[in-house]
Protein backbone atom coordinates (compact mmCIF):
# COMPACT_ATOMS: atom_id res chain seq x y z
CA UNK A 1 0.00 0.00 0.00
CA UNK A 2 1.27 3.22 -1.06
CA UNK A 3 1.30 6.46 1.45
CA UNK A 4 -1.11 9.21 0.19
CA UNK A 5 1.83 11.56 -0.03
CA UNK A 6 3.44 8.54 -2.27
CA UNK A 7 0.80 8.57 -4.72
CA UNK A 8 -0.32 12.22 -4.49
CA UNK A 9 3.76 12.89 -5.40
CA UNK A 10 3.25 10.15 -8.43
CA UNK A 11 -0.03 11.45 -9.56
CA UNK A 12 0.98 15.29 -9.78
CA UNK A 13 4.29 13.61 -11.56
CA UNK A 14 2.55 11.59 -14.29
CA UNK A 15 2.59 14.25 -17.11
CA UNK A 16 0.04 13.54 -19.97
CA UNK A 17 -1.05 9.89 -18.37
CA UNK A 18 -2.40 11.81 -15.30
CA UNK A 19 -3.34 15.33 -16.54
CA UNK A 20 -4.13 17.44 -12.96
CA UNK A 21 -7.98 17.79 -14.66
CA UNK A 22 -10.84 18.94 -12.25
CA UNK A 23 -11.56 15.46 -12.14
CA UNK A 24 -8.21 14.42 -10.97
CA UNK A 25 -8.04 16.90 -8.28
CA UNK A 26 -11.61 15.85 -7.06
CA UNK A 27 -10.19 12.00 -6.86
CA UNK A 28 -6.94 13.57 -5.27
CA UNK A 29 -9.36 14.99 -2.69
CA UNK A 30 -11.20 11.67 -1.87
CA UNK A 31 -8.64 9.77 -1.10
CA UNK A 32 -7.60 12.32 1.69
CA UNK A 33 -9.62 10.37 3.70
CA UNK A 34 -8.52 9.85 7.33
CA UNK A 35 -7.94 6.16 7.46
CA UNK A 36 -6.60 5.71 3.54
CA UNK A 37 -6.55 2.25 3.20
CA UNK A 38 -10.02 0.16 1.34
CA UNK A 39 -12.46 -1.14 3.57
CA UNK A 40 -12.00 -4.76 4.37
CA UNK A 41 -14.72 -7.33 3.98
CA UNK A 42 -14.59 -11.06 5.04
CA UNK A 43 -15.25 -13.78 3.40
CA UNK A 44 -18.06 -15.02 5.12
CA UNK A 45 -16.92 -19.06 4.42
CA UNK A 46 -13.83 -18.30 5.12
CA UNK A 47 -13.13 -15.11 6.85
CA UNK A 48 -10.53 -14.13 4.79
CA UNK A 49 -10.36 -10.09 4.30
CA UNK A 50 -11.07 -8.77 1.02
CA UNK A 51 -10.95 -4.90 -0.24
CA UNK A 52 -14.32 -4.04 -0.88
CA UNK A 53 -13.45 -2.32 -4.61
CA UNK A 54 -12.72 -4.53 -7.03
CA UNK A 55 -11.70 -3.83 -10.97
CA UNK A 56 -12.57 -5.72 -14.08
CA UNK A 57 -12.45 -4.09 -17.70
CA UNK A 58 -15.36 -5.80 -18.75
CA UNK A 59 -15.45 -4.88 -22.23
CA UNK A 60 -13.01 -2.12 -22.40
CA UNK A 61 -10.27 -3.04 -23.84
CA UNK A 62 -12.02 -2.58 -27.19
CA UNK A 63 -12.13 0.86 -26.25
CA UNK A 64 -8.51 1.76 -24.87
CA UNK A 65 -5.60 0.95 -25.62
CA UNK A 66 -2.61 -1.76 -23.91
CA UNK A 67 -0.71 0.85 -22.14
CA UNK A 68 -3.44 3.16 -20.66
CA UNK A 69 -5.25 -0.09 -18.79
CA UNK A 70 -2.20 -1.55 -17.79
CA UNK A 71 -1.52 1.82 -15.77
CA UNK A 72 -5.55 1.55 -14.37
CA UNK A 73 -4.32 -1.97 -13.36
CA UNK A 74 -0.86 -0.99 -11.71
CA UNK A 75 -3.19 1.98 -9.96
CA UNK A 76 -5.61 -0.14 -8.34
CA UNK A 77 -2.83 -2.53 -7.08
CA UNK A 78 -0.23 0.22 -5.39
CA UNK A 79 -4.02 1.79 -3.99
CA UNK A 80 -4.32 -1.44 -2.09
CA UNK A 81 -6.77 -3.22 -4.48
CA UNK A 82 -6.44 -6.97 -5.01
CA UNK A 83 -9.83 -8.22 -6.20
CA UNK A 84 -8.99 -8.97 -10.58
CA UNK A 85 -12.61 -10.35 -11.96
CA UNK A 86 -12.36 -11.58 -15.30
CA UNK A 87 -15.88 -12.85 -15.67
CA UNK A 88 -17.78 -11.35 -18.15
CA UNK A 89 -15.06 -10.77 -21.15
CA UNK A 90 -14.25 -12.27 -24.01
CA UNK A 91 -10.76 -14.69 -24.75
CA UNK A 92 -9.32 -11.35 -26.23
CA UNK A 93 -10.05 -9.35 -23.38
CA UNK A 94 -9.16 -12.54 -20.60
CA UNK A 95 -6.13 -12.60 -22.21
CA UNK A 96 -4.97 -8.81 -21.84
CA UNK A 97 -6.17 -8.98 -18.17
CA UNK A 98 -3.93 -11.87 -17.60
CA UNK A 99 -0.93 -10.29 -19.83
CA UNK A 100 -1.56 -6.84 -18.21
CA UNK A 101 -0.85 -8.45 -14.75
CA UNK A 102 2.46 -10.92 -15.62
CA UNK A 103 3.79 -7.74 -17.42
CA UNK A 104 3.46 -5.66 -14.37
CA UNK A 105 4.62 -8.85 -11.78
CA UNK A 106 1.83 -8.55 -9.99
CA UNK A 107 -0.18 -12.09 -10.64
CA UNK A 108 0.48 -13.85 -6.97
CA UNK A 109 -0.48 -10.46 -5.54
CA UNK A 110 -4.38 -10.00 -7.23
CA UNK A 111 -7.27 -11.70 -5.80
CA UNK A 112 -8.40 -13.71 -9.41
CA UNK A 113 -12.00 -13.79 -10.12
CA UNK A 114 -12.94 -16.29 -13.04
CA UNK A 115 -15.60 -18.07 -15.31
CA UNK A 116 -15.38 -21.79 -14.93
CA UNK A 117 -15.48 -22.81 -18.53
CA UNK A 118 -14.34 -21.01 -21.05
CA UNK A 119 -15.19 -17.76 -23.57
CA UNK A 120 -18.85 -17.94 -24.24
CA UNK A 121 -19.21 -21.40 -24.38
CA UNK A 122 -21.90 -23.18 -22.95
CA UNK A 123 -20.87 -24.63 -19.33
CA UNK A 124 -20.14 -28.40 -19.68
CA UNK A 125 -18.30 -30.26 -16.80
CA UNK A 126 -16.13 -31.36 -19.64
CA UNK A 127 -14.53 -27.89 -20.04
CA UNK A 128 -13.92 -27.04 -16.48
CA UNK A 129 -11.13 -29.19 -16.29
CA UNK A 130 -9.55 -27.98 -19.26
CA UNK A 131 -10.26 -24.30 -18.74
CA UNK A 132 -8.56 -24.50 -15.45
CA UNK A 133 -5.66 -26.24 -16.34
CA UNK A 134 -5.50 -23.10 -19.34
CA UNK A 135 -5.93 -20.46 -16.60
CA UNK A 136 -3.28 -21.75 -14.38
CA UNK A 137 -0.78 -22.12 -16.74
CA UNK A 138 -1.63 -18.89 -18.12
CA UNK A 139 -1.95 -16.75 -14.91
CA UNK A 140 1.49 -18.72 -13.51
CA UNK A 141 -0.27 -18.87 -10.06
CA UNK A 142 -0.46 -22.10 -8.16
CA UNK A 143 -4.60 -21.97 -7.71
CA UNK A 144 -7.20 -19.78 -8.49
CA UNK A 145 -8.86 -17.80 -6.00
CA UNK A 146 -12.52 -17.33 -7.53
CA UNK A 147 -14.12 -19.50 -9.94
CA UNK A 148 -17.74 -19.12 -10.66
CA UNK A 149 -20.46 -20.40 -13.25
CA UNK A 150 -23.68 -19.12 -14.67
CA UNK A 151 -27.12 -19.70 -13.01
CA UNK A 152 -27.84 -22.14 -15.35
CA UNK A 153 -24.73 -24.33 -15.30
CA UNK A 154 -26.53 -28.18 -14.82
CA UNK A 155 -25.20 -30.12 -12.00
CA UNK A 156 -22.84 -32.27 -13.64
CA UNK A 157 -21.16 -28.99 -14.62
CA UNK A 158 -21.03 -27.57 -10.85
CA UNK A 159 -19.83 -31.10 -9.61
CA UNK A 160 -16.89 -30.89 -11.70
CA UNK A 161 -15.74 -27.14 -10.49
CA UNK A 162 -16.41 -28.87 -6.50
CA UNK A 163 -13.88 -31.45 -7.75
CA UNK A 164 -11.18 -28.86 -8.47
CA UNK A 165 -11.66 -27.21 -5.29
CA UNK A 166 -11.01 -30.30 -3.37
CA UNK A 167 -8.18 -30.71 -5.46
CA UNK A 168 -6.42 -27.29 -4.25
CA UNK A 169 -6.93 -25.97 -7.63
CA UNK A 170 -9.35 -23.28 -7.14
CA UNK A 171 -10.09 -21.69 -3.66
CA UNK A 172 -13.36 -20.60 -4.22
CA UNK A 173 -16.50 -21.50 -6.26
CA UNK A 174 -19.47 -19.37 -6.77
CA UNK A 175 -22.62 -18.73 -9.16
CA UNK A 176 -23.15 -15.70 -11.08
CA UNK A 177 -25.82 -13.63 -13.05
CA UNK A 178 -26.21 -10.61 -14.16
CA UNK A 179 -29.78 -10.49 -14.58
CA UNK A 180 -30.44 -11.20 -10.98
CA UNK A 181 -34.34 -10.14 -11.22
CA UNK A 182 -35.00 -12.45 -14.27
CA UNK A 183 -32.99 -15.47 -12.37
CA UNK A 184 -33.52 -15.35 -8.84
CA UNK A 185 -35.37 -18.52 -8.35
CA UNK A 186 -32.43 -20.35 -10.00
CA UNK A 187 -29.85 -18.43 -8.04
CA UNK A 188 -31.88 -18.97 -5.04
CA UNK A 189 -32.26 -22.80 -5.34
CA UNK A 190 -28.74 -23.11 -5.77
CA UNK A 191 -27.47 -21.09 -2.85
CA UNK A 192 -29.81 -23.22 -0.62
CA UNK A 193 -28.57 -26.59 -2.51
CA UNK A 194 -25.47 -26.26 -3.11
CA UNK A 195 -21.84 -25.26 -0.48
CA UNK A 196 -20.72 -22.36 -2.83
CA UNK A 197 -18.29 -19.77 -1.30
CA UNK A 198 -19.97 -16.91 -3.53
CA UNK A 199 -22.41 -15.28 -5.32
CA UNK A 200 -22.37 -12.61 -8.26
CA UNK A 201 -25.41 -10.14 -8.97
CA UNK A 202 -25.99 -6.90 -10.64
CA UNK A 203 -26.45 -4.36 -8.44
CA UNK A 204 -26.48 -0.55 -8.04
CA UNK A 205 -28.89 2.19 -6.25
CA UNK A 206 -31.59 2.23 -9.20
CA UNK A 207 -31.12 -1.72 -9.08
CA UNK A 208 -32.10 -2.78 -5.69
CA UNK A 209 -34.20 -6.10 -6.44
CA UNK A 210 -31.47 -8.71 -4.68
CA UNK A 211 -32.43 -6.75 -1.67
CA UNK A 212 -35.04 -8.34 -1.18
CA UNK A 213 -34.62 -11.97 -1.10
CA UNK A 214 -31.32 -12.77 -2.53
CA UNK A 215 -28.87 -10.21 -0.54
CA UNK A 216 -30.57 -11.84 2.82
CA UNK A 217 -30.21 -15.39 1.56
CA UNK A 218 -26.29 -14.50 1.21
CA UNK A 219 -26.06 -13.10 4.67
CA UNK A 220 -27.99 -16.72 6.31
CA UNK A 221 -25.96 -19.10 4.02
CA UNK A 222 -22.57 -17.49 5.03
CA UNK A 223 -22.40 -16.50 1.11
CA UNK A 224 -20.14 -13.83 -0.28
CA UNK A 225 -21.25 -11.55 -2.83
CA UNK A 226 -19.59 -9.65 -5.46
CA UNK A 227 -21.56 -6.69 -6.81
CA UNK A 228 -21.34 -6.34 -10.65
CA UNK A 229 -22.27 -2.61 -12.08
CA UNK A 230 -22.06 -0.76 -9.58
CA UNK A 231 -22.80 2.36 -11.92
CA UNK A 232 -25.70 0.91 -13.59
CA UNK A 233 -24.42 -0.37 -16.71
CA UNK A 234 -22.29 -3.80 -18.12
CA UNK A 235 -20.42 -1.69 -20.56
CA UNK A 236 -18.60 0.71 -17.98
CA UNK A 237 -18.32 4.30 -18.20
CA UNK A 238 -15.34 4.94 -19.98
CA UNK A 239 -16.10 3.17 -23.70
CA UNK A 240 -19.82 5.26 -23.86
CA UNK A 241 -19.10 8.29 -21.78
CA UNK A 242 -21.67 7.79 -19.46
CA UNK A 243 -23.71 4.81 -18.09
CA UNK A 244 -27.76 5.45 -17.05
CA UNK A 245 -26.76 6.33 -13.39
CA UNK A 246 -24.13 8.65 -14.56
CA UNK A 247 -26.80 10.15 -16.90
CA UNK A 248 -29.16 10.22 -14.06
CA UNK A 249 -27.03 12.70 -12.31
CA UNK A 250 -25.67 14.79 -15.20
CA UNK A 251 -25.36 18.84 -14.24
CA UNK A 252 -26.77 17.67 -10.59
CA UNK A 253 -24.97 18.79 -7.57
CA UNK A 254 -23.76 15.72 -4.72
CA UNK A 255 -25.98 16.76 -2.31
CA UNK A 256 -24.45 18.32 0.70
CA UNK A 257 -25.05 15.40 2.89
CA UNK A 258 -22.81 13.38 1.15
CA UNK A 259 -20.15 14.34 2.94
CA UNK A 260 -21.44 12.55 5.96
CA UNK A 261 -20.63 9.61 4.36
CA UNK A 262 -17.04 10.93 3.16
CA UNK A 263 -18.60 11.41 -0.45
CA UNK A 264 -17.07 13.27 -2.58
CA UNK A 265 -18.02 12.26 -5.94
CA UNK A 266 -21.00 10.36 -7.76
CA UNK A 267 -18.89 7.76 -8.38
CA UNK A 268 -18.21 7.61 -4.74
CA UNK A 269 -22.15 7.86 -3.72
CA UNK A 270 -22.66 5.13 -6.31
CA UNK A 271 -19.69 2.95 -5.05
CA UNK A 272 -20.65 3.91 -0.86
CA UNK A 273 -24.49 2.62 -1.50
CA UNK A 274 -23.47 -0.75 -2.76
CA UNK A 275 -20.37 -1.62 -0.79
CA UNK A 276 -22.93 -0.45 2.61
CA UNK A 277 -25.09 -3.19 2.11
CA UNK A 278 -23.80 -5.75 4.78
CA UNK A 279 -24.00 -8.37 2.42
CA UNK A 280 -21.44 -6.98 -0.21
CA UNK A 281 -17.85 -8.53 -0.50
CA UNK A 282 -16.70 -6.54 -2.95
CA UNK A 283 -18.17 -3.76 -5.28
CA UNK A 284 -16.80 -4.31 -9.01
CA UNK A 285 -15.88 -0.83 -11.34
CA UNK A 286 -14.70 -1.11 -14.21
CA UNK A 287 -12.85 1.86 -16.09
CA UNK A 288 -10.21 2.90 -18.80
CA UNK A 289 -8.91 6.01 -17.04
CA UNK A 290 -6.61 6.74 -14.21
CA UNK A 291 -8.57 9.50 -12.90
CA UNK A 292 -11.65 7.40 -12.77
CA UNK A 293 -10.01 4.14 -11.22
CA UNK A 294 -8.80 6.82 -8.41
CA UNK A 295 -12.35 8.51 -8.14
CA UNK A 296 -13.57 4.92 -7.54
CA UNK A 297 -10.91 3.53 -4.91
CA UNK A 298 -12.20 6.70 -2.79
CA UNK A 299 -15.50 5.43 -2.61
CA UNK A 300 -13.84 1.98 -0.89
CA UNK A 301 -12.24 4.83 1.83
CA UNK A 302 -13.69 6.08 4.86
CA UNK A 303 -17.34 6.06 6.40
CA UNK A 304 -20.29 4.44 4.98
CA UNK A 305 -23.74 5.47 4.87
CA UNK A 306 -25.87 3.90 7.76
CA UNK A 307 -29.56 2.15 7.00
CA UNK A 308 -31.65 5.44 7.19
CA UNK A 309 -28.89 7.08 4.76
CA UNK A 310 -29.01 4.66 2.24
CA UNK A 311 -32.76 5.01 1.94
CA UNK A 312 -32.14 8.58 1.50
CA UNK A 313 -29.82 7.81 -1.37
CA UNK A 314 -31.87 5.68 -2.77
CA UNK A 315 -35.15 8.11 -2.49
CA UNK A 316 -33.27 10.74 -4.46
CA UNK A 317 -31.67 8.33 -7.35
CA UNK A 318 -35.53 7.29 -7.63
CA UNK A 319 -36.22 11.39 -8.46
CA UNK A 320 -34.21 11.92 -10.94
CA UNK A 321 -35.61 10.73 -14.67
CA UNK A 322 -34.26 7.73 -16.11
CA UNK A 323 -32.29 8.38 -19.13
CA UNK A 324 -34.28 8.09 -22.13
CA UNK A 325 -33.43 4.44 -24.10
CA UNK A 326 -33.24 2.91 -20.71
CA UNK A 327 -34.06 -0.88 -21.18
CA UNK A 328 -36.24 -2.38 -19.05
CA UNK A 329 -35.42 -6.36 -20.11
CA UNK A 330 -31.89 -8.32 -18.33
CA UNK A 331 -28.27 -6.44 -19.11
CA UNK A 332 -26.52 -7.92 -22.33
CA UNK A 333 -25.23 -11.01 -21.61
Amino acid sequence: MISRREWLGRSLGAGATLALTPELLRALQALRQPSGKLIQRAIPSSGEMLPAVGLSFSNHPGCADHAALTEVLKTFADSGGRVYDVMHVNPASEQFHITAANELGIQNKLFWSTRGTPGNAAPEAGLVKPHIDSLLTRLKVPRIDLVMLPVAADAATIAALKDEKKAGRVRYIGVQTISASFQSSQLEALMRSEPIDFIGVDYDVSNRGVETQILPLARERKIGVMAFFPFNNAQGRSCTGGTSLFSRVANKPLPEWADEFDAKTWAQFFLKYVISHPAVTVARMGTTKVSHALDDIGGGIGRLPNEATRTRMAELIDSFPKPAGRAGGPPPQ
